[in-house]
């Protein structure tokens, strides 16, 4: 059947249609959007449905967002998304706004225990038994006009993330209906919590294995890198490559020929940035003791992976009884920052990435598993 589809090309039709849309209880949203050689998304189409019809909506056509950006942050109606996360960057950084209340549904599929993160053509052959097409998620959507295989293609993902949230909704209790959205809250807060640059070092593999002297380099390297990847508008790993950072801040070359040597140095790194990486890294050296970033932890040692084990069979036993699919219940992180916070010997302390029914539900038997075996 063939779905009713309506295109948005000006700023005034896209206004009166917000205006309709934040009368409703929920909208579904979809994006497609370009990153191939950018470090931000390039928007090329936005979908919403309201269970009726796929509207359409040219970015490349609309200069005013602030009615689109006024629905996004109408707590009254829910906005309906799946596996969000790039969604979400593709709007914060054409609106200024992201969705509240956030309803995603690969979260929902999870909490009905349907399966963890599902595609979404995978979910909606499970739900409603529609087969979607196939090949134009990495087609150009940024040409104009839109293939006719382009066009069905993101109406029937509007339309049918719309049908999604009405087949899961009422599947969900109320306690799970309040999870998702808590969940999907969370995802909004890690958004805007943008890296700080300064802080970029921390992420980076091994950098437990250098002394505070060489972590002051890393620290400069990667502020700058991150800098540069945004100022750019250029991937990370173009600017410098991630396998690079760690001997560099190790080894620390100084000239451009040692510095072409360094693991996975990309020449044309050091033919445009050569120079100024020689003198972050000169310059770095000769930061002031006191002023040294604290050694990094160490990772948890082999011997952990048992009472890992353990803490991470709360998490099977509770979506066992709750009927929810287990990857949902504790993240391996939050696991590892809990064993982090007192291993060997305690005492242990909930971390702050454990919130909301997580904490009320686990954080407890969590650490009495903790004090047993200590």
């Amino acid at each position: 059947m063939a779905i009713e589809t309506q295109w948005v090309l000006d700023d005034a039709e896209l206004a009166r249609l917000c205006a309709e849309w934040r009368k409703l209880p929920y909208v579904a949203v979809d994006t497609e959007f370009m990153r191939v050689d950018t470090f931000y998304p390039i928007a090329a189409l936005l979908q919403v449905g309201d269970g009726r019809c796929a509207y359409l909506i040219d970015p490349l056509q609309i200069t005013d967002w602030s009615a689109f950006a006024g629905l996004l942050d109408d707590t009254y109606v829910v906005k309906v998304l799946h596996a969000c996360s790039e969604d979400l960057e593709v709007l914060w950084r054409l609106t200024g706004s992201l969705p509240a209340p956030l309803f995603d549904t690969q979260l929902a599929a999870g909490y009905l225990n349907i399966g963890f993160s599902m595609g979404y053509s995978r979910l909606v052959q499970s739900v409603l038994d529609i087969e979607l097409p196939k090949g134009e998620t990495r087609s150009d959507w940024l040409q104009r006009p839109l293939s006719e295989m382009q066009v069905r293609y993101a109406a029937e993902d509007a339309q049918h993330l719309a049908e999604l949230y009405e087949a899961l909704l009422p599947r969900l209790s109320e306690d799970k209906q309040s999870w998702v959205l808590e969940d999907g809250a969370e995802l909004v807060t890690n958004l805007q919590r943008e890296t700080d640059p300064d802080e970029a070092y921390r992420e980076v593999k091994q950098a437990w294995r250098l002394k505070s002297k060489q972590l002051a380099v890393l620290r400069v390297l990667t502020a700058w890198r991150e800098r540069q990847a945004r100022a750019r508008n250029q991937p990370r790993n173009r600017v410098l490559r991630e396998h690079s950072l760690w001997p560099l801040a190790r080894n620390q070359p100084t000239d451009l020929v040692s510095l072409a040597r360094i693991d996975d140095m990309h020449p044309r790194t050091v033919r445009q940035d050569g120079e100024t990486l020689l003198e972050l890294i000169r310059s770095a050296a000769t930061t002031p003791e006191q002023d040294w970033p604290e050694p990094l932890p160490e990772p948890l040692p082999l011997e952990a992976s048992g009472l890992l084990k353990k803490l991470r069979a709360v998490g099977q036993q509770q979506a066992q009884a709750m009927d929810i699919a287990p990857e949902l219940m504790l993240r391996k992180k939050v696991l590892e920052a809990l064993l982090k916070s007192g291993y060997p010997n305690g005492p242990y302390e909930l971390p702050d990435s454990l919130r909301g029914w997580r904490r009320e539900r686990m954080g407890q038997a969590l650490l009495d598993v903790l004090e047993n075996e200590s």
